[in-house]
């Protein structure tokens, strides 16, 4: 009978006596597989919602965007020619004020008669919405305390409030980002007086196309039609690629939370195979001393570990399954849009992959450890470990398990560099948790000399053979890393949203200031008594349309400076440096420059783009492509919140063409409304941005980012306590000999469970003081380096990372001294 064939029939039957032992490996695999199941699962289903709904979020098959002014009849007749069906849609943002005289910011948006092509628009109470009617989002009736019937005016023009906005088919694709929705008939339009030259507003055409019609040909056939326009063409096949992109980052970081935790089970997987095959130590024994292979041990037990481990695989995919039901239910407000809950073959096969390498990476050294053993020496290894060492072979295929891990985790990234640092960090810290056992080892044997009992053999605990000290500070440690990185760069943007931004911040910013507004604008801000400070700029809309010829879709960028090549740019000009300007390289033009046109650039965007001093930047303005060249770079401090661009020009061209003025407003936060209802009154076109309710918007974002991640990394810290629990399972029984044999000899139950409790103690103590520095290092690394902002050391969070580990191995260690201290002395004592 050939090897394989005999090891499967020992496999087979040493698994049908159960496995009690095992299910240590079960649970820490099926709780990591569970996570990047649930994970992977919910962006799968959101992306899919968005490639089925497309046309619906999008609001039509296809759509074009110009911030220039309104699109010409000629694209309207281009598409009806083609069969297309159109609907025209004008958004900008204004001013909603109530008959009392209260008001707040909107986003307005205008619509014909054709909307929605696709959806439905839902109002409370049901109807069309009719010329002279306005409909709002509920906040806003709430803000101004006003109810359906009552008058609303936007800009120069008086509306009836018709209702509420119930459901808004295309709001993905077109958010209320700094107010709530209002929307009104696009011929009421005029009569509001709001659209001025240079006023920031998106002309939208959407076009549903007759059936059979490609898309993407159509767009493509739209753009060379109308070259050189500067119109944003999007199909319903990217319909909302902001939501890709952010529900991918958001699912990047909580599959690399959920990978720690089935990096800290697969220290579970390693401890339930050495204490499974401790418990079975006699009968290996027995089969080397009979003369079975190392090979035939090996093999036998390899088996067995993979079928549990498909096993334990198969329970985290079904389980996470049902966790993605559950957090689609809770995400439900969180989420742009509902998923589509499926089966997914892709990430249900990566999370099994994830889940097959971790078990072969944590499982083969103690297999091949076992396998070199001899038998003789097998019988003396539950008292004396014996340092027998894998083959090299085995040794080379741990090896490669974990570097086809990390090679997987790195090739599956939304950031590849980033999760490079996130698989280093995670080898650094093991690395570091196993030298801090090592410390606290070598430390606890440096105290002998003390006299008291239950303290000295606490500290023997620690140090003797066979001890789980390394086991239990790597697995608690980098689960309680993991949640005190994420606790203190959460609390460090909440700081910066609800402390340090306000007080650095404008109170207010105003749009859509006309040029022969701003002398009147200036006047009137600064009789207010509690304005402090009005700062004003003339500002335009432009969009880079290519980089030294490239085009924009071409250029080669780094991700976090994509950004600025998608959508419209805030442009502006001047004579000479604005304020608070840091020059890092070049000079600035002359006052009285009226040559090339010159541009003042973002270092941090010309470092990812690999532009400098020299090059140019072509964008169109209006309509009109103009090149742009570098003449300096500018660090540019976006904290502040104060008026910053990307493009500073040089005066000349620009201040020829149409534009408005944007400009912020400092004064006292408790006469904000005074301010706000002063100007709005004076300036009915003119928007006021009132900053810290933006802030409250960011701040409830960051706080619903929080919870998920924290909600994951916290599956981290549970799988630390499961391996901590197998840990204490597998000391039990020499735990009971030794409680036996101290009471044997005179200990205390008290004296016994004190040991005990200093042992744990110290552990969980350690734990949490090097969790603390290692998850205070990596968030200052994030917040410094990756999110560009201060740090400052949160202690009150690090205090509660060190009593929640010390708390928690004490509770274990506690439940495990306790069953110890029930055992009988003779029945044990007659056994050995």
């Amino acid at each position: 009978m050939g090897t394989l064939s005999l090891a499967l029939r020992f496999a087979r039957r040493d698994l049908r006596g159960g496995v009690k032992g095992l299910r240590i490996v079960l649970a820490c695999l099926a709780l990591g597989v569970a996570a990047i199941t649930a994970v992977g699962t919910l962006r799968a289903g959101v992306n899919a919602g968005i490639a089925a709904d497309g046309a619906r979020i999008l609001g039509g098959e296809v759509e074009v965007t110009s911030t220039a002014g309104p699109l010409p009849d000629a694209v309207r007749d281009w598409a009806r020619a083609r069969g297309a069906r159109i609907s025209g849609i004008v958004q900008m943002r204004a001013m909603a004020v109530g008959a009392d005289g209260e008001r707040t910011l909107v986003e307005l948006k205008a619509v014909d008669g054709a909307y929605p092509l696709f959806g439905e628009l839902r109002l409370d109470p049901p109807g069309p919405l009719a010329p002279g009617q306005v409909v709002v989002e509920r906040i806003v009736a709430d803000r101004l305390g006003i109810a359906p019937g009552a008058t609303l005016r936007i800009g120069e023009a008086r509306f009836t409030l018709r209702g509420t906005i119930a459901a808004e088919p295309d709001k993905v694709a077109s958010p209320s980002i700094l107010g709530p929705r209002a929307m009104i008939a696009l011929a009421d339009l005029p009569a509001t007086a709001l659209i001025q030259p240079g006023s920031l507003v998106a002309h939208e055409l959407r076009m549903d196309l007759p059936d059979g019609a490609d898309r993407r040909a159509f767009a493509d056939d739209l753009r060379a039609a109308f070259p050189g326009t500067g119109w944003r063409v999007r199909t319903a096949d990217a319909a909302a690629p902001a939501v890709n992109r952010f529900v991918d980052r958001a699912a990047f970081f909580l599959t690399l939370a959920s990978l720690t935790a089935l990096l800290v089970g697969g220290i579970g997987v390693a401890t339930g195979v050495r204490s499974w095959l401790d418990q079975r130590a006699r009968t290996i024994a027995t089969l080397r001393c009979l003369g079975a292979a190392p090979g035939l041990i090996f093999a036998t037990y390899l088996m067995q570990v993979l079928a549990l481990a498909a096993l334990g695989i198969g329970i985290g995919l079904v389980a996470g399954f049902g966790l993605t039901m559950a957090g689609a239910a809770v995400l439900a407000d969180a989420l742009p849009i509902p998923p589509r809950i499926g089966l997914y073959p892709e990430p249900l096969a990566l999370a099994a992959l994830y889940g097959l390498l971790t078990a072969l990476a944590f499982a083969l050294w103690p297999l091949g450890r076992a396998m070199e053993i001899p038998g003789a020496a097998l019988f003396r290894d539950a008292l004396q470990p014996s340092g027998a060492r894998p083959r090299i072979m085995l040794v080379a295929a741990t090896v490669a398990a974990g570097g086809a891990l990390a090679a997987l985790v790195i090739g599956t990234a939304e950031n590849r560099a980033f999760a490079g640092f996130f698989v280093a960090g995670a080898v650094a810290t093991l690395i570091l948790f196993r030298i801090g056992a090592l410390a606290l080892m070598d430390t606890a044997r440096r105290f002998r000399f003390i006299r008291r009992p239950s303290v000295r053999l606490g500290l023997a605990n620690l140090h003797r053979p066979g001890s789980p000290t390394p086991l239990i500070l790597v697995s608690l440690g980098i689960g309680l890393t993991t949640l005190a990185a994420i606790a203190l760069i959460e609390g460090n943007l909440r700081r910066q949203i609800a402390e340090q931004l306000p007080d650095a911040a404008p109170n207010f910013y105003f749009i859509d200031i006309q040029s022969d507004q701003v002398r009147d604008f200036d006047r009137v801000a600064a009789a207010q008594p509690s304005v402090t400070e009005v700062k004003r700029v003339p500002s335009l809309r432009a969009r880079i349309v290519a980089v030294n010829g490239t085009p924009a879709e071409e250029v080669r960028t780094t991700p976090e400076t994509a950004w600025a090549l998608r959508g419209d740019r805030g442009l502006t000009y001047a004579a000479t440096p604005p304020e608070g300007t840091r020059l890092v390289q070049g000079t600035w033009w002359a006052a009285d420059y009226r040559g090339e046109p010159l541009v003042s650039f973002d270092a941090n965007l010309a470092r990812g783009w690999g532009v400098g001093i020299g090059d140019t930047i072509t964008v169109n303005v209006l309509g009109r492509d103009i090149a742009l060249r570098i003449a300096n770079l500018r660090d540019i401090e976006w904290r502040g919140l104060g008026i910053n661009f990307v493009l500073v020009a040089s005066p000349g061209l620009l201040d020829l063409a149409p534009h408005t003025h944007i400009a912020t407003v400092r004064s006292d936060t408790a006469r904000e409304g005074a301010v706000l209802r002063a100007i709005s009154e004076a300036f009915p076109n003119v928007s006021g941005i009132r900053v810290r309710d933006a802030l409250e918007q960011v701040a409830e974002l960051l706080g619903r980012i929080g919870t998920a991640l924290s909600a994951t990394a916290s599956l981290t810290l549970a799988a630390g306590a499961l391996v901590l629990a197998g840990a204490v399972a597998a000391g039990q029984r020499r735990r009971v000999r030794d409680a036996v044999v101290l009471k044997t000899v005179g200990a205390t139950r008290a004296q016994i469970r004190r040991a005990f409790l200093v042992e744990f103690g110290l552990l969980g103590a350690t734990a949490g003081v090097i969790a603390a520095g290692v998850g205070t290092a990596a968030s200052w690394g994030v917040v410094t380096y990756i999110m560009r902002a201060d740090w400052v050391f949160l202690p009150g969070t690090l205090a509660a990372v060190v009593l929640a580990c010390t708390a928690l191995t004490l509770g274990f260690g506690y439940a495990g001294t306790a069953l110890a201290l029930r055992a009988k002395p003779a029945p044990l004592l007659r056994n050995e």
